[in-house]
């Protein structure tokens, strides 16, 4: 049986705008596998808990880069008569994941790093240096090919930030290096250790929220129903109220609303232009790409 699907304008942008961010994360991940290894080769060299943590970050953002990847291929296939909204949520699904993943590496960094405070190591800080300033450089490129990218996109988001919490661990851990180098005091190692993971734990409770947000249908960031209708009573006179309002979002670059309008008079010759003027306005003053509007004659209305 030969599967019907069906394209818009709005779908082929996503696709095309798609495939630049497949590339980005191609060379990205392609970056990273390459420091990862320099990182986990040089952690054991130097005895270095931090760099060990961040050559495990690194493998973690590898894995998130692939789960991306994989996101991105599988939301690319266009909807069809079973799929109406295409797989579009399966990139939100892979920023839910990458962010329960962040959490996981933090937790496993402050369980190694506890346990080095409570029996320090000898750290070889120059050499430690050295790796480290390597990992920044390649964390400091990764970020600026994708950046832009996370704006717009969760999925994108997810690994952005994955990127930024390498870059804060290779800063940390170049300035743990110093410290040791100058002081011999192995113990910064672990702490530093601590304080990156902190970070990362924000960083994955943020994408967690946006994520859970669009899986529960929860209305946009910013906006709700409310706000909406209100927007709509203003804009357009003869509209008496709303009901049955539902907003929410698939992906953060798709919003769709839908309700039901009763009007203060039956006056209207053609019903179809008035709606159709309604989602034009919608769209251009909420980014809502698809709006399904019922002129309806209820009055338990908002």
């Amino acid at each position: 049986m030969v599967e019907k699907t069906y394209k818009d304008g709005f779908s082929e942008h996503l696709f095309e705008y798609r495939n630049v961010e497949k590339k980005k994360l191609t060379l990205s991940l392609s970056i990273t596998l390459c420091v990862m290894f320099v990182e986990l080769i040089g952690g054991f060299l130097t005895n270095s808990i931090a760099l060990l943590s961040d050559a495990g970050h690194m493998f973690t953002h590898s894995f998130a880069i692939t789960i991306s990847l994989v996101a991105i291929i599988i939301a690319k296939k266009p909807p069809c008569h079973h799929r109406t909204f295409g797989l579009y949520r399966t990139e939100v699904l892979a920023a839910f994941i990458n962010g329960l993943f962040l959490l996981i590496v933090a937790a496993v960094i402050i369980f190694e790093a506890a346990q080095r405070i409570i029996q320090p190591k000898e750290v070889l800080g120059f050499q430690m240096l050295i790796i480290a300033f390597i990992g920044l450089g390649v964390n400091l490129a990764s970020i600026v090919i994708l950046h832009g990218s996370h704006k717009t996109n969760l999925n994108i988001k997810g690994v952005f930030y994955h990127m930024i919490a390498d870059a804060v661990s290779s800063v940390g851990i170049v300035f743990a290096a110093i410290l040791i180098f100058i002081t011999g005091w192995f113990i910064i190692d672990p702490i530093i250790s601590i304080g990156i993971s902190v970070l990362i734990i924000y960083w994955a409770w943020d994408i967690l929220k946006d994520s859970t947000r669009i899986l529960l249908e929860i209305s946009p960031k910013g906006l709700n129903a409310d706000i909406i209708s209100e927007d709509l009573k203003k804009q357009f006179p003869n509209i008496k109220g709303l009901s049955n309002i539902h907003l929410w979002t698939i992906i953060p670059e798709m919003i769709i609303f839908s309700a039901h309008i009763s009007l203060k008079n039956n006056n209207i010759k053609n019903k179809e232009e008035f709606v159709f003027k309604i989602s034009k306005f919608l769209e251009k003053n909420y980014n809502i790409i698809e709006s399904t509007i019922q002129i309806t004659d209820e009055i338990n209305v908002c």
